[in-house]
């Protein structure tokens, strides 16, 4: 297979997406993440702009990578200036990286615009640049800014660009597509006139998603001759992001037949996208191809009658090739088999009339307003309720939510719960920051005594939706709760007029499959449940 180089940009280009800010401990462990899953360069960042940059330079010197080398990024040296005094490119062979990426302007437009250069001045700019880092010993990867643009402008300009740069010695020409508005035909023709024009020279694809074209660019760049692609993880960049590494390696590897990581490295990839979406501190794209939560999730009853007798029916990839797995949805649309692969995954009963009567009811339910894709933990008790296996820990006798407002502005939340537990009456108080925080805690304060286990659980996130906005304040609202303990994370769910109500059926839920679990897991030490 021939092999494409991955250079990833996360820690530069991707850090310049809006609200993505990395620190040097976070940039750290990017780094060691992806040189852990065999990318061949990770660009650090540009070592001038800031202490942070130096920082990082300077520390992940210490480090000593397997499989990447680190690249620091900057621009080629300014107009009248000696490359050897030029700050930039001082800054960039002070950073100690065996690779350097220097970036030049490709489009005569912004060299008479922007640098506000001769055209000739520009070229020795690019070729004394390349020059230089070279005679000190480092791998030059020369980025060609702009150079779709510039090509269709004046293709005999950005050409003398890039010879002056390979004739300094550079050792790949990127041809970047910076504003991101190329389409697949212009890139693969425009890449294979490069590649065409300098023979054994290693050409490269850097491409931004402003066309949501990023990708598919990259890829007809590689079939156009380039050996070399540029692009981040999860697409992260600059306005609407960089080309997608998660996309583009496995299309690469696993469609087109290039050696990119390895295929055990590839199996961790969906691991390595939540790693970079976490340091981001950003909830992962569900809907991302090969690497999302739906990228394999299946609603449709046909789909999955289908997948359970072939998977090669409706999926063009094993899950479990990039680290992903299947999932089954249980939703209004859901056939007998989605149900029954949900009994047999959780080692139930295989039962085709218990099946279509837990569908019967989850049809009628999601007439209500429920969904039970994000709350599995209510299905579960779902289908021990139409088992018949179901045994409720409490029974409620009534709850109250006072909240009072004094004169000075101050909010104060007090819920009231009364409960019947193990035949003994509970009447307990609490506090909260809020209706439902009083009430959760509430529920906690009654229950605990009797349920010790219910300390090992937290509610991490609440969601409310409304089911039938056209009602206006009369609408029926969806409230779904996590909850995690030592074991995972589970969602429950709950559906009522009343918004406090909504939010007591999702609690009650959470609460009983907490003591679910614990039941079951002193039968069986290795049960977790749905999480």
């Amino acid at each position: 297979m021939k092999k494409v180089k991955i250079y990833d940009t996360t820690l530069r280009d991707g850090m310049q997406a809006e609200g993505i800010s990395f620190s040097v401990e976070d940039k750290l462990l990017i780094a060691r993440k992806l040189d852990e899953f065999g990318i061949d360069y990770i660009e650090g960042g540009y070592p001038q702009s800031n202490p942070k940059e130096e920082e990082f330079f300077a520390r992940v010197r210490q480090i000593s990578f397997q499989n990447s080398k680190i690249a620091a990024f900057g621009s080629t040296r300014r107009a009248n200036t000696k490359a050897e005094e030029d700050a930039c490119i001082r800054a960039l062979l002070a950073s100690g990286t065996p690779a350097v990426t220097l970036v030049g302007k490709t489009w005569d437009l912004h060299v008479t615009d922007v640098l506000r250069c001769t055209l000739e001045e520009n070229i020795a700019m690019c070729a004394d640049s390349v020059a230089y880092a070279k005679k000190q010993g480092r791998e030059v990867i020369f980025d060609a800014e702009h150079f779709f643009d510039g090509y269709k402008n004046n293709p005999a300009y950005a050409m003398k660009v890039l010879e002056a740069a390979a004739q300094a010695g550079a050792d790949a020409l990127v041809l970047c597509e910076t504003n991101g508005g190329c389409l697949p035909h212009d890139v693969c023709d425009i890449t294979a006139a490069v590649c065409k024009a300098f023979g054994s020279v290693v050409v490269g694809i850097h491409c931004h998603n402003d066309t949501d074209c990023a990708v598919a660019n990259s890829l007809a760049a590689v079939r156009a001759g380039a050996s070399h692609v540029q692009g981040t993880i999860n697409g992260l960049g600059e306005r609407t992001g960089n080309a997608n590494l998660c996309t583009i390696i496995p299309n690469l590897s696993l469609k087109m037949g290039f050696e990119t990581v390895s295929r055990n490295q590839i199996k961790t990839l969906t691991e390595v996208s939540r790693f970079v979406s976490e340091i981001a501190n950003l909830s992962p794209t569900v809907h991302m191809p090969y690497v999302g939560e739906s990228a394999f999730a299946h609603k449709a009853g046909l789909h999955i009658d289908a997948l359970r007798k072939n998977e090669k029916t409706y999926e063009h990839i094993r899950p479990e090739s990039v680290g992903n797995e299947r999932r089954f949805l249980i939703s209004e649309l859901s056939g007998a088999s989605n149900v029954l692969d949900k009994l047999e995954k959780r080692k139930m009963i295989t039962d085709k009339a218990l099946a279509r009567r837990i569908l019967n009811r989850v049809q009628e339910l999601e007439n209500q307003g429920y969904q039970f894709e994000t709350a599995e933990a209510s299905f579960d008790l779902l289908i021990k309720k139409e088992m018949g296996t179901y045994k409720k820990s409490f029974d409620l006798l009534k709850y109250h939510i006072d909240v009072e407002r004094s004169p000075e502005g101050k909010i104060i939340t007090e819920a009231t719960v009364k409960l019947m537990v193990d035949g003994k009456t509970e009447h307990v108080v609490s506090e909260g920051d809020g209706p439902i925080n009083a009430l959760d805690k509430a529920l906690r304060k009654a229950l605990e005594p009797f349920y010790p286990q219910l300390r090992n659980m937290t509610l991490v996130d609440y969601k409310v939706r409304v089911v039938n906005a056209r009602a206006a304040t009369a609408a029926r609202v969806r409230v779904v709760i996590e909850n995690h303990d030592p074991d995972g994370l589970w969602g429950t769910i709950g559906v009522s007029e009343n918004i406090i109500e909504a939010s007591w059926l999702a609690l009650v839920d959470s609460v009983e499959y907490e003591l679910l679990k614990t039941a079951e897991k002193q039968q069986n030490p290795h049960f977790k449940g749905s999480s």
